[in-house]
């Protein structure tokens, strides 16, 4: 049985992650399909670690069509119990600047084609989720970045994008009117779903770009994205090699048992079915 109990879920231009070591490629099949592509699980720091390429290997994906619901079922069914996204994102602040690291702590959610939620069809959770970002793993994140020598900022807000076209600059100037700090098009559905399976999940958001409000800077291109995101994926490979020794033994955040007051179905009505499917995620609270 392989387990891991950090999870990496990498982003735009992070497909490995250096200094893994007794690494075996896996496939998983979960109830909602197969994942982004093979997870591969072995050692780091002396913890277990599942990596997971959101996009798929080749970068095949786009945000939109990302098994969210199997990515995270997935690493849940190998004991993860913290997930580490690493995002690309553009900046509405002069001084989070393109080659930056930005540790998000809330989400304003702007996308419209995604499944949210592991729940439905007979039954229903409403998890807490004014925080979405696990401040105890966010903590560790910002520590270890400052320690990797990035210039990284502590909090902000992270906006959702549906994609795959970047922003317009009527939209870039709303959204930051709304004080938002960075844009990018992934953190949703997968901060929710991990909520959902009372997994801890926090972001290292990598700033590639002013989105497109800066009118000094050239509009948002791909090329550009890719030339900063080479500089911020160094940064981010060596934030996470010293994060991953240093997550608790024991978790006393709020995310551990989220799903404890959420479950609002009467239990005797729920089917068998839904049982057997989401049995990784409620089993302990369906008797």
């Amino acid at each position: 049985m392989h387990t891991a109990k950090i999870g990496i879920i990498g982003g735009t231009g992070l497909y490995d992650i250096e200094g893994m070591t007794g690494v075996e490629t896996i496939n998983v099949e979960t109830p909602f399909g197969a994942p982004s592509d093979s997870i591969g699980v072995g050692t780091l720091g002396g913890t277990g670690i599942a990596f997971l390429p959101r996009h798929g290997i080749g970068h095949h994906i786009s945000p939109t069509e990302v098994p969210s619901l199997a990515n995270i079922y997935a690493l849940k069914s190998l004991g993860v119990e913290f997930i580490i996204s690493v995002n690309s994102c553009g900046s509405f602040k002069e001084d989070v600047k393109p080659g930056h690291l930005l540790i998000p702590d809330q989400i304003i959610d702007r996308t419209q084609k995604r499944t949210n939620t592991f729940f439905g069809d007979g039954i229903v959770a409403h998890i807490q989720f004014a925080d979405p970002f696990c401040p105890v793993l966010s903590r560790i994140l910002f520590e270890a970045a400052q320690e990797a020598g990035a210039t990284v900022h502590k909090g902000g807000t992270f906006i959702a994008m549906e994609g795959p076209a970047f922003s317009t600059r009527a939209e870039s100037r709303l959204y930051r009117s709304w004080g938002a700090d960075v844009v990018g098009m992934t953190v949703l559905p997968e901060a929710r779903l991990a909520r959902e399976a009372e997994i801890c999940y926090a972001s290292i958001a990598c700033v590639t770009d002013y989105d497109s409000w800066h009118e000094t800077n050239e509009t948002v291109t791909v090329e550009a994205i890719l030339t900063t995101m080479r500089s911020n994926i160094d940064f981010a490979r060596n934030t996470i090699k010293l994060a991953a020794g240093r997550v608790p033994d024991t978790r006393e955040c709020a995310c551990a048992s989220a799903l404890g007051m959420a479950l609002v179905t009467d239990r005797s009505i729920i089917s068998d079915e839904q049982k057997q499917r989401l049995g990784l995620l409620i089993g302990k609270y369906i008797k």
